[in-house]
Protein backbone atom coordinates (compact mmCIF):
# COMPACT_ATOMS: atom_id res chain seq x y z
CA UNK A 1 0.00 0.00 0.00
CA UNK A 2 1.35 3.43 -0.97
CA UNK A 3 1.47 6.40 1.37
CA UNK A 4 -1.29 8.01 -0.67
CA UNK A 5 -3.53 4.98 -0.17
CA UNK A 6 -2.68 4.96 3.54
CA UNK A 7 -3.53 8.65 3.97
CA UNK A 8 -6.76 8.23 2.04
CA UNK A 9 -7.70 5.27 4.23
CA UNK A 10 -6.95 7.28 7.38
CA UNK A 11 -9.12 10.15 6.18
CA UNK A 12 -12.04 7.85 5.43
CA UNK A 13 -11.71 6.14 8.83
CA UNK A 14 -11.42 9.41 10.75
CA UNK A 15 -14.39 10.91 8.93
CA UNK A 16 -16.46 7.91 10.00
CA UNK A 17 -15.28 8.45 13.59
CA UNK A 18 -16.17 12.15 13.29
CA UNK A 19 -19.63 11.25 12.02
CA UNK A 20 -20.11 8.94 15.03
CA UNK A 21 -19.09 11.72 17.44
CA UNK A 22 -21.46 14.17 15.78
CA UNK A 23 -24.24 11.61 16.09
CA UNK A 24 -23.41 11.09 19.79
CA UNK A 25 -23.52 14.84 20.37
CA UNK A 26 -26.91 15.10 18.67
CA UNK A 27 -28.24 12.31 20.88
CA UNK A 28 -27.02 14.04 24.04
CA UNK A 29 -28.45 17.37 22.89
CA UNK A 30 -31.87 15.75 22.48
CA UNK A 31 -31.86 14.92 26.21
CA UNK A 32 -31.64 18.57 27.31
CA UNK A 33 -35.31 19.54 26.64
CA UNK A 34 -36.50 16.58 28.73
CA UNK A 35 -34.58 17.65 31.81
CA UNK A 36 -35.40 21.29 31.26
CA UNK A 37 -39.11 20.46 31.10
CA UNK A 38 -38.79 18.52 34.35
CA UNK A 39 -37.33 21.58 36.07
CA UNK A 40 -40.02 23.88 34.69
CA UNK A 41 -42.77 21.44 35.66
CA UNK A 42 -41.43 21.10 39.21
CA UNK A 43 -41.18 24.89 39.61
CA UNK A 44 -44.79 25.33 38.48
CA UNK A 45 -45.88 22.62 40.93
CA UNK A 46 -44.11 24.48 43.79
CA UNK A 47 -45.94 27.66 42.90
CA UNK A 48 -49.31 25.88 42.96
CA UNK A 49 -48.93 24.03 46.31
CA UNK A 50 -48.56 24.99 49.95
CA UNK A 51 -47.63 21.48 51.03
CA UNK A 52 -44.15 21.42 52.56
CA UNK A 53 -43.77 17.78 51.65
CA UNK A 54 -44.68 18.41 48.03
CA UNK A 55 -42.38 21.43 47.83
CA UNK A 56 -39.46 19.43 49.22
CA UNK A 57 -40.17 16.59 46.76
CA UNK A 58 -40.25 18.98 43.82
CA UNK A 59 -36.98 20.62 44.89
CA UNK A 60 -35.40 17.18 44.92
CA UNK A 61 -36.73 16.63 41.38
CA UNK A 62 -35.21 19.94 40.34
CA UNK A 63 -31.86 18.95 41.85
CA UNK A 64 -31.90 15.59 40.03
CA UNK A 65 -32.82 17.26 36.72
CA UNK A 66 -30.13 19.92 37.16
CA UNK A 67 -27.61 17.20 37.98
CA UNK A 68 -28.65 15.33 34.85
CA UNK A 69 -28.33 18.53 32.80
CA UNK A 70 -24.86 19.09 34.19
CA UNK A 71 -23.88 15.54 33.23
CA UNK A 72 -25.31 16.01 29.73
CA UNK A 73 -23.51 19.32 29.23
CA UNK A 74 -20.28 17.77 30.46
CA UNK A 75 -20.66 14.96 27.92
CA UNK A 76 -21.39 17.49 25.17
CA UNK A 77 -18.28 19.50 26.10
CA UNK A 78 -16.23 16.31 26.06
CA UNK A 79 -17.66 15.28 22.70
CA UNK A 80 -17.00 18.78 21.30
CA UNK A 81 -13.40 18.44 22.39
CA UNK A 82 -13.14 15.08 20.65
CA UNK A 83 -14.81 16.50 17.53
CA UNK A 84 -12.34 19.38 17.40
CA UNK A 85 -9.47 16.95 17.84
CA UNK A 86 -10.82 14.63 15.13
CA UNK A 87 -11.28 17.52 12.70
CA UNK A 88 -7.70 18.56 13.37
CA UNK A 89 -6.55 14.99 12.70
CA UNK A 90 -8.48 14.89 9.42
CA UNK A 91 -6.96 18.21 8.37
CA UNK A 92 -3.50 16.90 9.20
CA UNK A 93 -4.09 13.73 7.15
CA UNK A 94 -5.38 15.80 4.23
CA UNK A 95 -2.26 17.95 4.37
CA UNK A 96 -0.15 14.79 4.31
CA UNK A 97 -2.16 13.50 1.34
CA UNK A 98 -1.78 16.78 -0.55
CA UNK A 99 1.93 16.86 0.23
CA UNK A 100 2.38 13.28 -0.98
CA UNK A 101 0.37 14.02 -4.14
CA UNK A 102 2.65 17.00 -4.77
CA UNK A 103 5.70 14.79 -4.24
CA UNK A 104 4.37 12.21 -6.68
CA UNK A 105 3.68 14.92 -9.24
CA UNK A 106 7.21 16.27 -8.79
CA UNK A 107 8.56 12.77 -9.37
CA UNK A 108 6.52 12.45 -12.56
CA UNK A 109 7.69 15.88 -13.67
CA UNK A 110 11.29 14.88 -12.97
CA UNK A 111 10.88 11.69 -15.00
CA UNK A 112 9.33 13.64 -17.87
CA UNK A 113 12.09 16.26 -17.70
CA UNK A 114 14.69 13.49 -17.76
CA UNK A 115 12.98 11.90 -20.74
CA UNK A 116 12.99 15.20 -22.63
CA UNK A 117 16.67 15.78 -21.82
CA UNK A 118 17.53 12.26 -22.96
CA UNK A 119 15.58 12.77 -26.18
CA UNK A 120 17.40 16.02 -26.84
CA UNK A 121 20.70 14.32 -26.12
CA UNK A 122 19.89 11.53 -28.58
CA UNK A 123 18.93 14.08 -31.23
CA UNK A 124 22.27 15.84 -30.77
CA UNK A 125 24.09 12.53 -31.09
CA UNK A 126 22.20 11.78 -34.30
CA UNK A 127 23.06 15.23 -35.68
CA UNK A 128 26.75 14.64 -34.94
CA UNK A 129 26.71 11.28 -36.65
CA UNK A 130 24.98 12.80 -39.70
CA UNK A 131 27.85 15.24 -40.14
CA UNK A 132 30.47 12.47 -39.97
CA UNK A 133 28.96 9.58 -41.85
CA UNK A 134 27.08 9.71 -45.11
CA UNK A 135 25.63 6.26 -44.55
CA UNK A 136 24.31 7.24 -41.14
CA UNK A 137 22.92 10.37 -42.76
CA UNK A 138 20.89 8.29 -45.21
CA UNK A 139 19.64 6.02 -42.45
CA UNK A 140 18.56 9.04 -40.42
CA UNK A 141 16.70 10.48 -43.40
CA UNK A 142 14.77 7.22 -43.71
CA UNK A 143 14.06 7.29 -39.98
CA UNK A 144 12.79 10.87 -40.23
CA UNK A 145 10.52 9.88 -43.11
CA UNK A 146 9.13 7.07 -40.98
CA UNK A 147 8.56 9.50 -38.13
CA UNK A 148 6.58 11.73 -40.46
CA UNK A 149 4.17 8.86 -40.99
CA UNK A 150 3.36 8.69 -37.29
CA UNK A 151 0.06 10.28 -36.12
CA UNK A 152 -0.04 14.04 -36.26
CA UNK A 153 -1.45 15.97 -33.33
CA UNK A 154 -5.14 16.65 -33.84
CA UNK A 155 -7.73 18.44 -31.71
CA UNK A 156 -11.32 17.31 -31.23
CA UNK A 157 -13.49 20.27 -30.17
CA UNK A 158 -16.57 19.02 -28.28
CA UNK A 159 -19.24 21.75 -28.18
CA UNK A 160 -22.23 21.02 -25.94
CA UNK A 161 -25.47 22.92 -25.51
CA UNK A 162 -28.23 21.84 -23.13
CA UNK A 163 -30.65 24.81 -22.75
CA UNK A 164 -32.70 25.23 -19.60
CA UNK A 165 -36.00 25.22 -21.52
CA UNK A 166 -35.19 22.06 -23.52
CA UNK A 167 -35.36 18.40 -22.46
CA UNK A 168 -32.19 17.59 -20.49
CA UNK A 169 -29.50 15.47 -22.16
CA UNK A 170 -26.64 13.50 -20.58
CA UNK A 171 -23.97 15.35 -22.54
CA UNK A 172 -21.40 15.07 -19.75
CA UNK A 173 -21.61 11.26 -19.99
CA UNK A 174 -21.08 11.44 -23.75
CA UNK A 175 -18.01 13.65 -23.34
CA UNK A 176 -16.61 11.48 -20.56
CA UNK A 177 -17.00 8.26 -22.57
CA UNK A 178 -15.48 9.79 -25.73
CA UNK A 179 -12.48 11.01 -23.72
CA UNK A 180 -12.11 7.61 -22.06
CA UNK A 181 -12.18 5.75 -25.40
CA UNK A 182 -9.63 8.16 -26.88
CA UNK A 183 -7.42 7.57 -23.84
CA UNK A 184 -7.56 3.82 -24.48
CA UNK A 185 -6.71 4.14 -28.19
CA UNK A 186 -3.31 3.34 -29.65
CA UNK A 187 -2.50 6.91 -30.71
CA UNK A 188 -4.06 8.67 -27.72
CA UNK A 189 -1.10 11.07 -27.46
CA UNK A 190 -1.94 12.32 -30.95
CA UNK A 191 -5.48 13.35 -30.02
CA UNK A 192 -6.33 16.35 -27.85
CA UNK A 193 -9.91 16.51 -26.59
CA UNK A 194 -11.28 19.97 -25.76
CA UNK A 195 -14.76 20.73 -24.43
CA UNK A 196 -16.99 23.80 -24.45
CA UNK A 197 -20.15 23.74 -22.32
CA UNK A 198 -23.36 25.78 -22.39
CA UNK A 199 -22.36 26.93 -25.87
CA UNK A 200 -23.78 30.14 -27.24
CA UNK A 201 -23.80 30.86 -30.98
CA UNK A 202 -20.86 33.30 -30.96
CA UNK A 203 -18.85 30.89 -28.82
CA UNK A 204 -18.46 28.75 -31.94
CA UNK A 205 -16.20 31.18 -33.81
CA UNK A 206 -14.24 31.99 -30.66
CA UNK A 207 -13.61 28.31 -29.87
CA UNK A 208 -12.57 27.49 -33.46
CA UNK A 209 -10.14 30.40 -33.56
CA UNK A 210 -8.67 29.43 -30.18
CA UNK A 211 -8.35 25.67 -30.69
CA UNK A 212 -7.92 25.34 -34.49
CA UNK A 213 -9.63 21.93 -34.30
CA UNK A 214 -9.35 19.05 -36.75
CA UNK A 215 -12.76 17.72 -35.73
CA UNK A 216 -15.74 19.71 -34.43
CA UNK A 217 -18.30 17.72 -32.48
CA UNK A 218 -21.72 19.26 -31.83
CA UNK A 219 -23.65 17.61 -29.00
CA UNK A 220 -27.14 18.64 -28.00
CA UNK A 221 -30.50 19.30 -29.61
CA UNK A 222 -31.41 19.76 -33.26
CA UNK A 223 -34.62 20.68 -35.08
CA UNK A 224 -36.41 19.22 -38.09
CA UNK A 225 -35.70 22.52 -39.90
CA UNK A 226 -31.93 21.91 -40.16
CA UNK A 227 -31.16 24.01 -37.08
CA UNK A 228 -28.82 23.46 -34.15
CA UNK A 229 -30.00 24.49 -30.70
CA UNK A 230 -27.49 26.69 -28.87
CA UNK A 231 -28.11 28.83 -25.78
CA UNK A 232 -28.84 32.52 -25.41
CA UNK A 233 -27.46 34.77 -22.65
CA UNK A 234 -30.15 33.54 -20.27
CA UNK A 235 -29.42 29.87 -20.89
CA UNK A 236 -32.53 29.28 -22.99
CA UNK A 237 -32.69 27.73 -26.45
CA UNK A 238 -31.49 29.70 -29.48
CA UNK A 239 -31.89 28.19 -32.96
CA UNK A 240 -29.01 28.54 -35.43
CA UNK A 241 -29.71 27.85 -39.10
CA UNK A 242 -27.91 25.45 -41.38
CA UNK A 243 -26.77 28.38 -43.52
CA UNK A 244 -25.18 30.06 -40.50
CA UNK A 245 -23.29 26.86 -39.65
CA UNK A 246 -22.06 26.46 -43.24
CA UNK A 247 -20.91 30.10 -43.36
CA UNK A 248 -19.10 29.63 -40.04
CA UNK A 249 -17.25 26.55 -41.28
CA UNK A 250 -16.42 28.19 -44.62
CA UNK A 251 -14.89 31.19 -42.85
CA UNK A 252 -12.94 29.15 -40.31
CA UNK A 253 -9.59 27.37 -40.12
CA UNK A 254 -8.46 25.09 -42.95
CA UNK A 255 -7.44 22.58 -40.29
CA UNK A 256 -11.05 21.35 -39.90
CA UNK A 257 -11.39 17.94 -41.57
CA UNK A 258 -14.59 16.54 -40.10
CA UNK A 259 -17.79 17.85 -38.50
CA UNK A 260 -19.75 15.48 -36.23
CA UNK A 261 -23.35 16.60 -35.66
CA UNK A 262 -24.48 14.39 -32.76
CA UNK A 263 -27.85 16.14 -32.78
CA UNK A 264 -31.30 15.14 -33.99
CA UNK A 265 -32.25 15.74 -37.66
CA UNK A 266 -28.78 16.98 -38.60
CA UNK A 267 -28.19 15.12 -41.88
CA UNK A 268 -28.96 18.27 -43.91
CA UNK A 269 -26.33 20.25 -42.04
CA UNK A 270 -23.78 17.45 -42.43
CA UNK A 271 -24.39 17.21 -46.16
CA UNK A 272 -24.11 20.98 -46.60
CA UNK A 273 -20.79 21.45 -44.78
CA UNK A 274 -18.99 18.85 -46.90
CA UNK A 275 -18.55 21.60 -49.48
CA UNK A 276 -15.92 22.99 -47.11
CA UNK A 277 -14.65 19.99 -45.10
CA UNK A 278 -13.63 16.46 -46.08
CA UNK A 279 -16.38 14.64 -44.18
CA UNK A 280 -19.34 15.09 -41.88
CA UNK A 281 -21.66 12.90 -39.84
CA UNK A 282 -25.32 13.75 -39.23
CA UNK A 283 -28.44 12.07 -37.93
CA UNK A 284 -31.36 11.17 -40.25
CA UNK A 285 -33.89 11.46 -37.42
CA UNK A 286 -33.96 11.89 -33.64
CA UNK A 287 -31.32 9.96 -31.69
CA UNK A 288 -31.43 8.75 -28.09
CA UNK A 289 -28.89 9.61 -25.40
CA UNK A 290 -27.49 6.07 -25.23
CA UNK A 291 -27.19 5.74 -29.00
CA UNK A 292 -25.46 9.12 -29.32
CA UNK A 293 -23.02 8.23 -26.55
CA UNK A 294 -22.18 4.68 -27.72
CA UNK A 295 -21.84 5.58 -31.42
CA UNK A 296 -19.64 8.64 -30.79
CA UNK A 297 -17.38 6.91 -28.26
CA UNK A 298 -16.61 4.00 -30.60
CA UNK A 299 -16.14 6.31 -33.59
CA UNK A 300 -13.45 8.31 -31.79
CA UNK A 301 -11.86 5.14 -30.44
CA UNK A 302 -11.40 3.89 -34.00
CA UNK A 303 -10.09 7.29 -35.12
CA UNK A 304 -7.56 7.06 -32.26
CA UNK A 305 -6.40 3.68 -33.57
CA UNK A 306 -5.61 5.26 -36.94
CA UNK A 307 -8.55 3.76 -38.84
CA UNK A 308 -10.20 5.54 -41.75
CA UNK A 309 -13.29 7.68 -41.32
CA UNK A 310 -15.31 5.01 -43.14
CA UNK A 311 -14.16 2.17 -40.86
CA UNK A 312 -14.57 4.35 -37.78
CA UNK A 313 -18.13 5.16 -38.85
CA UNK A 314 -18.91 1.47 -39.44
CA UNK A 315 -17.44 0.54 -36.05
CA UNK A 316 -19.71 3.12 -34.41
CA UNK A 317 -22.73 1.42 -36.03
CA UNK A 318 -21.39 -1.99 -34.98
CA UNK A 319 -21.16 -0.77 -31.37
CA UNK A 320 -24.85 0.18 -31.48
CA UNK A 321 -25.74 -3.31 -32.71
CA UNK A 322 -23.55 -4.99 -30.07
CA UNK A 323 -25.34 -2.98 -27.38
CA UNK A 324 -28.73 -3.91 -28.82
CA UNK A 325 -29.58 -0.28 -29.60
CA UNK A 326 -31.91 -0.23 -32.60
CA UNK A 327 -30.64 3.04 -34.10
CA UNK A 328 -27.80 1.88 -36.34
CA UNK A 329 -29.40 3.52 -39.40
CA UNK A 330 -29.74 6.92 -37.74
CA UNK A 331 -26.12 8.15 -38.27
CA UNK A 332 -25.17 9.00 -41.85
CA UNK A 333 -21.73 9.77 -43.27
CA UNK A 334 -21.13 12.40 -45.98
CA UNK A 335 -17.85 13.17 -47.78
CA UNK A 336 -16.71 15.94 -50.08
CA UNK A 337 -17.13 15.29 -53.81
CA UNK A 338 -14.13 13.46 -55.24
CA UNK A 339 -13.05 11.96 -51.92
CA UNK A 340 -13.38 8.39 -50.67
CA UNK A 341 -14.25 7.87 -47.00
CA UNK A 342 -12.11 4.72 -46.94
CA UNK A 343 -9.05 6.81 -47.81
CA UNK A 344 -9.73 9.52 -45.21
CA UNK A 345 -7.43 8.91 -42.25
CA UNK A 346 -7.31 11.69 -39.69
CA UNK A 347 -4.75 10.12 -37.35
CA UNK A 348 -2.28 8.39 -39.63
CA UNK A 349 -0.80 5.12 -38.31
Amino acid sequence: MTLIDSYRGNIVRKKKELSKLQSDRANETKKIPTQTNKILSAKKAIQRTKSITTIQSKYREIERAESALATINKKIVDIDRKIAKKEAEIMAEEKKLNRENDNEQKKRDAVEKKRIIENEKRMKEVSGMLEKHSKMHQQTIRAVEELKNLPEKITVLFMASNPLDAPPLRLDEEAREIQEMIRKSEHRDSVTFRTRWATRSLDLLQAINEEEPTIIHFSGHGSENDEIVFQDNQGNAKLVSKEAIVQTIMSSSDSIKLIFFNTCFSYGQAQAVTKHVDAAIGMTTSIGDDAARVFAAQFYSAIGFGLSVKKSFEQGKAALMLEGILEKDTPELFVKDGLNAEDLIIVKP
